[in-house]
């Protein structure tokens, strides 16, 4: 079993940057290939981006790669979102996720293992 509890959410205005965080307690976080998903109030779950286990791959969703980038410190136990030239479209509440066998990588139902989520508001 793995907690995650994600943190650096916050409302910035248009073009503005955040960096999100996932930390891992239970298990290390190296057991895992993770992702950052996101939902905005009335729209359906949306993939954001992936990063395999030691983070030699990532991948991104629609309109993200270029803006957003993924990283991961195992020794930290702590994955990241690096967010930047944040838009209205990127308002929503951002969950981080953790997959230990297959990786299905922008699949939510492949993830075992999600954080309770944190608000990201961008203002025009």
């Amino acid at each position: 079993q793995v907690q995650l509890v994600e943190s650096g959410g916050g409302s910035v205005q248009v073009g503005g940057s955040l960096r999100l965080s996932c930390t891992a307690s239970g298990r290390s976080l190296s057991d895992f290939a993770m992702a950052w998903f996101r939902q905005a109030p009335g729209k359906d779950q949306e993939f954001v981006s992936a990063i395999s286990w030691r983070g030699d791959e990532t991948h991104y969703g629609r309109n993200m790669k270029g803006r957003f980038t993924i990283s991961r410190d195992n020794t930290k136990n702590t994955l990241y979102l690096q967010m930047n030239s944040l838009e209205p479209d990127d308002t929503a509440v951002y969950y981080c996720a953790a997959e230990d066998s297959s990786w299905h990588y922008a699949l939510a139902v492949a993830y075992d293992y999600w954080g309770q989520g944190t608000q990201v508001t961008v203002s025009s």
